[in-house]
């Protein structure tokens, strides 16, 4: 087969895998509208006896509806509503905390015909079939493209850079968060989907945390291919991403599902506090210190990972160990972001918003955390200025976990780039920044000489530091918001960029080519 044929027939596979991914992500959405719902009076008998839904005045509201079959889930959703309201006019409101959960499993309990009854088929056809898809796609870039990645045609790229498909993609993003974190019964039917595995795991079905811990890892590993493809012939992408893709199915979603399932407390191992803020509250604490060896063990590692082992390591290697190499968080930004870096605004306007921006959201949190154990330790309610502790946590789990890290955090990837969340709003990334930039080993060392001022270093940075600024001058690169991805440095085509540890002396920008130049500086 001659060269042209043999690109043609790939470009055909690639073409193919496109079609399928495309099928899937249609079928996806239409399983929103799949099937009907319809209340039945078993089916609300057992919701009270589930214990799901213990008020008595919201039941009963619901057995107005018993029989009625509605074809859409907004109308359904809105006679429910409506039934909450009366039980409130009852003197027996469902409270605002728990609409979630109450309509959710309403909604779910009327659910018939469509994804309910076909889940595996629709699973297959979604999931599946979207895997297969994307790797179609991906794949015969190993044969028809060179690895590596230049400045070179980005800016037209209705994808890429801010073009319809990027508002769309960044928008369906949005609406996807905004639906699962605030009005997930709109969505049973995708929380549905994730079934068999849930099955499979833990016994059980899915709700839709253990249905968006699914799709994360479905994007993180599937992406990461892409991003393992691009970046080939670098061996230190190639691990980190399988370093990403390694904790991402293993300690944030496998272990954690089977040790649900064999009903001991679980968490996300690699989340360390204030990431994880929800880990010294309170209750959380109570629950793991009751909760026997297992949990006693989970509540040490949690501490011991917090305080001792990521700030240790962030002083040798820097945050990148970390932010690159562990967290969830960082792993999305870098496979299912990736395309989306470039966004990264490099203003020096930018730079200051973000350093106001990540630290006070960290004092945010260690206030927060600094309330909910004072409550804890005293049981004394904690109220400043009448702010009680339980205020303070609800609201930082919903500006800061919510909307911040979550719509805004990865729905904004094609709007502001991939580390939105990384860079103005994660409190450890914050921690971490403050070891790096002051104590750490870790630099990226810059040979000026060399530099042609291409600008690839800039344009790829996702932390929007404008690395060509520092290698046209010989500087060293010891910013507190560098991830230490490494792209910089495989994106010149010079060689010009080195991640290096190496002594606290002679790290932070004494070296340039002024005292080169001068003779002050040994080079030899």
């Amino acid at each position: 087969m001659s060269g042209a044929a043999e690109s043609t027939l790939w470009h055909r596979v690639s073409q193919a895998g496109l079609l399928l991914f495309l099928v899937a992500l249609a079928v996806y959405v239409a399983a929103l509208g799949m099937g009907s719902y319809q209340l039945t009076g078993d089916a609300i008998q057992q919701l009270g006896d589930s214990g799901t839904i213990y008020n008595q005045a919201f039941l009963q509201e619901l057995r107005d509806l018993e029989g009625k079959e509605y074809d859409f889930v907004v109308a359904f959703v809105g006679d429910v509503k409506a039934k909450a309201v009366a039980a409130a006019e009852q003197g027996s409101p469902v409270e605002s905390w728990n609409e979630d959960p109450f309509f959710t499993a309403v909604v779910d309990a009327a659910a018939r015909g469509g994804v309910k009854d076909n889940t595996s088929l629709v699973f297959w056809l979604t999931f599946g079939l979207g895997t297969l898809g994307s790797l179609l796609y991906f794949l015969p870039r190993l044969l028809t493209t060179l690895p590596g990645m230049k400045n070179d045609g980005i800016t037209f790229s209705s994808m890429k850079f801010r073009g319809w498909l990027g508002i769309v993609t960044g928008s369906a993003f949005i609406g996807f968060y905004v639906f699962l974190y605030f009005h997930p019964y709109y969505v049973v039917n995708w929380i549905r989907l994730a079934d068999p595995i849930a099955q499979a795991l833990r016994g059980q079905p899915a709700d839709r945390w253990f249905f968006y811990g699914l799709l994360y890892t479905f994007c993180v590993l599937v992406m990461a291919v892409r991003f393992a493809i691009h970046y080939r012939h670098s061996r230190y992408h190639l691990v980190r991403t399988a370093s990403i893709s390694f904790f991402q199915l293993g300690f944030a979603f496998l272990i954690p599902e089977l040790m649900q399932a064999l009903q001991v407390p679980s968490m996300d191992l690699k989340n360390a506090w204030p990431l994880n803020y929800g880990f010294f509250t309170d209750y959380n604490v109570k629950y793991l210190s009751e909760s026997g060896t297992v949990g006693w063990a989970l509540l040490l590692w949690g501490i011991g990972l917090s305080f001792l082992v990521v700030p240790a390591l962030a002083a040798f290697v820097g945050k990148r160990w970390y932010c690159s190499w562990v967290c969830g968080c960082g792993g999305l930004a870098e496979t299912l972001g990736d395309p989306y870096r470039q966004l990264s605004d490099k203003s020096l306007k930018a730079w200051r918003i973000e350093r106001w921006l990540v630290h006070g959201v960290l004092v945010f949190a260690v206030v927060m955390t600094g309330a909910v154990m004072y409550d804890f330790f005293t049981e004394t309610p904690f109220s400043p200025l009448g702010f009680e502790s339980w205020k303070i946590r609800s609201w930082y789990g919903f500006l800061i976990g919510s909307i911040f890290a979550g719509v805004v955090g990865t729905g904004f990837y094609p709007f502001m780039g991939n580390r939105v969340w990384c860079r103005f709003g994660c409190p450890l990334a914050a921690i971490l920044g403050l070891v790096q930039r002051f104590q750490s080993r870790f630099r990226i060392t810059t040979n000026g000489g060399q530099c042609i001022s291409c600008g690839n270093c800039s344009t790829y940075c996702e932390m929007g530091i404008d690395v060509r600024w520092y290698a046209q001058r010989g500087q060293n690169i010891v910013r507190a918001s560098c991830v230490g991805c490494g792209v910089c440095s495989q994106v010149c085509p010079r060689g010009v960029l080195r991640l290096e540890n190496g002594p606290l002396a002679g790290r932070l920008n004494e070296v340039s080519l002024v005292q080169i130049g001068q003779g002050r500086i040994d080079v030899a």
